[in-house]
């Protein structure tokens, strides 16, 4: 019944006009793909995850060497200088740990907004589907209602039934067929939706809806495992460490480890080449680095107290999104149940009327509650792939992807 009702859906979507082009079968994969080849969410979080890259590579990097010429009027006029910038281990380790903790942070980032395009997509995708389905029930409802006008007008000219039968049956044909056209232009609105979520020009039907609707499947999670939001702000955390412990150890700058040699001296030694070795340091007078200590501190607090705000809103969105899904599937359960119930109830009222066995009104009324039954079906459907799909996210994990 429900794989009938979502073919009909989508036969009313994707029906083209003579001379159209027939929409593209899409699956849920190929959208996904489309949207994480052409979306621009992902292209800057690809930005950042490569600035971050980049700044660990320029961390990495020695201070290139100088290399300096004077001339002077006193003796020896002629000085060559070849300057080498050394770096002191305990500062390099931290500068590198830090821009290397960074990296990871914008790793993570990358990680799960892709996760997060992913269930935007899958979100999309089956919104689109449960409004095709509806669209589809809508369609055969309203079908429905005018062959029950049509049989009361036949019993109303036969003497079996009152012009009232035949007024209550229009009323009801006309309202159906207003809820038939909405439904309609909501599951076509859905449908453009994932177009522009695929990244393709939404101003008309250019796919078809390939996928069946289905609850999906909830996770399984190992104990302990910490959530990609979490990580990231685990290392943000770390690498706002790293960067105080690189500003406390900057007191002293690395010094200048400089060779060279003099010549061209006419008086004295005359063209014998003289050596010369220096050592240049910085002497913290002035400046004691005290600003950039306060700012690192500052920055340090901050990503701690951020990581300590993650653990706690990650801990909650996943409780709250398990009670949910736990909720939505035990109405899908008792809402599945119905559904073969529901088809039966909208097949027999009308074939009751149809043989006199009952009333208008208790036709109408029971095939009004046969079509909320599927409704409503379609509604827990949707609620428990959408929760699935987000406790995917919020529980995604360094060392499992789901897409």
């Amino acid at each position: 019944m429900v794989k009938h009702l979502l073919i009909v859906g989508l036969i009313g979507l994707i029906a083209a006009r003579p001379g159209v082009a027939q929409p593209r079968p899409v699956t849920r994969a190929e959208a996904l793909a489309s949207a994480l080849a052409s979306g621009p969410r992902l292209a800057v979080a690809r930005a950042d995850s490569g600035a971050a890259a980049a700044g660990l590579a320029l961390a990495r990097e020695f201070a290139n060497p100088v290399i300096g010429f004077q001339y002077t009027e006193d003796t020896p006029r002629h000085h060559y200088s070849f300057d080498l910038p050394l770096d002191f281990p305990w500062q390099r380790s931290a500068r590198v740990g830090s821009a290397r903790a960074a990296r990871d942070a914008a790793l993570h980032r990358y990680a799960f907004e892709r996760a997060s395009i992913a269930y935007d997509v899958d979100t999309t995708y089956t919104r689109a589907l449960a409004g095709a389905a509806r669209a589809g029930l809508s369609a055969r409802s309203a079908r429905d209602a005018d062959s029950l006008l049509t049989l009361a007008r036949l019993r109303r000219d036969a003497g079996d039934a009152s012009e009232l039968d035949v007024q209550l049956a229009l009323v009801s044909a006309g309202q159906l067929a207003n809820v038939a056209a909405a439904d309609s232009s909501d599951a076509t609105t859905a449908l453009l939706a994932v177009q522009a979520a695929m990244g393709l020009p939404s101003g008309t039907p250019a796919i078809a809806l390939a996928d069946t609707l289905d609850a999906g499947s909830p996770p399984t999670t190992v104990s302990g495992d910490t959530p990609l939001l979490v990580r990231a702000a685990e290392a943000q955390a770390q690498s706002a460490e790293r960067t105080l412990s690189f500003e406390r150890r900057s007191l002293f700058t690395a010094p200048a480890l400089s060779l060279g040699y003099d010549s061209h001296d006419p008086s004295g030694t005359g063209g014998k080449v003289l050596p010369m070795i220096g050592l240049g340091l910085q002497v913290p007078l002035f400046n004691q680095n005290r600003g950039a200590i306060r700012l690192a501190t500052a920055e340090r607090d901050r990503a701690q107290a951020e990581l300590a705000m993650a653990r706690i809103e990650a801990g909650l969105a996943r409780s709250r999104t398990e009670r949910g899904l736990a909720v939505a599937q035990e109405r899908l359960a008792r809402s599945s149940r119905l559904v073969g119930a529901a088809d039966r109830i909208a097949a027999l009222s009308l074939l009751a009327y149809r043989e006199g066995a009952a009333a208008l009104p208790a036709v109408l009324e029971a095939q009004r509650t046969a079509r909320e039954a599927l409704i409503q079906y379609f509604e827990d459907v949707t609620a428990v792939r959408n929760a699935v799909g987000l406790l995917h996210l919020l529980t995604l994990t360094e060392g499992r992807s789901d897409r």
